[in-house]
């Protein structure tokens, strides 16, 4: 995928950039709630880099990957899910983290 330099995209851009048509990207949109670009004044699509991102894996998941759409939903639903679990374990292992820095610092000082 090319370099993403600008802040958006419009949808006509995204299509040719991965290789798809413009209602394969409609289509997805409907199917992936997760997909969400958002929409200027006129009403057209414009797709910021983390969107296109998605895009990007999606398309990886159903057509290199061969997931059919479900199995794409669930894969991208137990990834943000562990995603979730291993900021809870990093937020935890900081608090530890901090407590034991303290406990040091009381048992020099």
């Amino acid at each position: 995928m090319e370099e993403l330099t600008k802040r958006y995209y419009g949808i006509r851009e995204v299509a040719d950039m991965l290789g798809v048509n413009i209602s394969k990207l409609r289509f997805y949109e409907k199917e992936f709630p997760t997909l969400k670009p958002r929409k200027n004044r006129a009403g057209d699509r414009i797709y910021t880099k983390d969107d296109i991102e998605h895009l990007h894996e999606i398309l990886e998941l159903v057509e290199e990957k061969k997931l059919t759409l479900e199995g794409a939903r669930q894969h991208l639903k137990s990834r943000s899910s562990r995603q979730n679990e291993i900021k809870q374990m990093v937020s935890r292992l900081q608090e530890i983290r901090r407590f034991l820095v303290e406990t040091r610092d009381q048992l020099e000082g």
